[in-house]
């Protein structure tokens, strides 16, 4: 079987800790989203370092394997609705911190009203109250793509299910 890969971290925390603008900019991100530590930022900040940086070096490629690729990374972020469906490698570099936060599922539930409050929906992601597609996630952080964004709902064994469970009800009369 071999050994198990070492397990790496999926971000880099900031190069110096006290950084009184970035401090502020990551409290209004975790108001606003609702994350439950700045780690979470980053993980994310690093998604869009990722793309950012792939542009970077495919826009200055003129190889046909470069081609391919630039195709790729556009419908990649096509898929997750990042992009529209003219878009540039150009216009990668212009996706901010709000675009990647918007498409997480925690996001997407609240916007869909599924749920009240951020919290609210972090909680029943963590218990499994949703499924997105036939899948139980329990990820807040996971990043929905346009084609799964019709099929998120409750999940069948969840009480959250019953239309007439208070929860539900008091998200209806919030809208």
């Amino acid at each position: 079987m071999g050994d198990p890969k070492k397990i790496r971290k999926k971000y880099t925390p900031p190069s110096h800790p006290w950084q009184k603008t970035r401090i502020d900019a990551e409290k209004i991100v975790v108001r606003q989203y609702g994350v439950k530590n700045k780690k979470e930022i980053w993980k994310m900040n690093a998604v869009l370092r990722s793309f950012t940086s792939q542009a970077k070096t495919l826009i200055v490629a003129t190889t046909a394997q470069a081609m391919t690729e630039k195709q790729n990374l556009i419908k990649k972020l096509q898929r997750y609705g990042f992009v529209g469906a003219d878009a540039t490698v150009d216009q990668i570099l212009g996706l901010t911190l709000n675009d990647i936060m918007n498409r997480r599922l925690q996001t997407i539930i609240v916007k869909k009203g599924l749920a009240a409050t951020t919290r609210q929906a972090r909680q029943m992601i963590a218990h499994k109250h949703i499924l997105v597609g036939d899948k139980k996630l329990s990820s807040p952080s996971y990043l929905v793509t346009l084609e799964e964004e019709a099929t998120i709902a409750f999940a069948t064994s969840s009480p959250f299910y019953n239309p007439e469970h208070i929860e539900r009800a008091k998200v209806q009369q919030k809208k």
